[in-house]
């Protein structure tokens, strides 16, 4: 199968001490390119993640957006810091004897000196918000990898309807190939007998011309190549996999065959074919460039 390296895919897993909120999103990129966006406490994660993601896409820069709702109580908790109240009541007290001033310490008063009372945040179960996560990043995963094997479906018909119309291109230029010649040898033959009026037509002289021509335009071996890119990105997309890269090449030298073929033609046919041709090779390899 092929897949786009366009997609979207969201998952939400709850349970009853959290839920998780997974969204991933991806456009074209020339490698592997993850942008993971998680909450600062499960950063731990962040590896996991990774090492994860690279079970379901290969190619393609991918955002990873993660939510985190905690539904206990026990994320953190109260500390009492008894060594330090009892040195803030030593200096007051101390204080009071030097100054000659009241003594009237209280502890609400002194609860609110700093550091006697601290909030402490609890450790976490790693294995169990994990055990959460993963469940909500593959959920998220298989959606994802569905919606880009869509989009990818769609990609190859188009593009495999393309290359057949491509092949009928190539098809044209070789039938015509043959032809220009007739018309060539027809043109010269007449201009001739039009210079030399009645005298005789030297035929292997003609003949030579002909084969002079037919040399500087001749294209057979930029068809047969064309061809056979043609099928074998045909072949590709048939058997599916990660071949973006190897056929953003392959379209590559179709279209340097297909300058050639510009280049070396003298007809206007075949020049009309050709840029039809190239057009149809561009829009090509546009769309591979969306192929994982």
């Amino acid at each position: 199968m092929i897949k786009s390296m366009t997609g979207f895919g969201r998952c939400e897993i709850s349970d009853a001490d959290r839920k998780f909120t997974v969204e991933i999103k991806s456009v074209n990129h020339r490698y592997l390119d993850v942008n993971i966006k998680i909450p600062k406490k499960l950063s731990f994660f962040e590896s996991a993640v990774r090492m994860l993601l690279k079970e379901y896409v290969q190619r393609g820069k991918v955002d990873v957006f993660i939510s985190y709702e905690d539904y206990t109580e026990e994320d953190y908790s109260v500390k009492y810091n008894e060594d330090i109240a009892a040195s803030y009541l030593k200096y007051l007290r101390q204080m009071a004897e030097t100054f000659g001033l009241e003594d009237d310490i209280r502890v609400s008063t002194l609860s609110r000196y700093p550091e006697i009372f601290t909030m402490e945040e609890q450790g976490v179960d790693e294995e169990k918000i994990w055990h959460t996560l993963e469940k909500a990043l593959r959920g998220a995963c298989e959606q994802f990898v569905r919606a880009r094997i869509t989009e990818g479906e769609r990609l190859k018909e188009d593009m495999t309807e393309k290359l057949n119309h491509m092949l009928g291109y190539v098809d044209f230029i070789e039938e015509r190939s043959p032809e220009i010649l007739q018309e060539y040898r027809a043109r010269l033959e007449d201009k001739v007998k039009e210079l030399l009026a009645d005298s005789q037509i030297d035929d292997s002289r003609i003949a030579a011309e002909v084969t002079i021509f037919a040399d500087k335009i001749c294209v057979d071996e930029e068809t047969v190549r064309l061809r056979s890119h043609i099928e074998s990105t045909k072949a590709a997309l048939k058997e599916g996999g990660s071949i973006g890269r190897k056929l953003d090449f392959i379209a590559q030298e179709m279209n340097r065959e297909a300058n050639t073929i510009l280049s070396k033609t003298t007809d206007l046919k075949i020049s009309d074919i050709g840029i039809d041709l190239k057009t149809d090779i561009e829009k090509v390899r546009e769309q591979l460039q969306n192929i994982e």
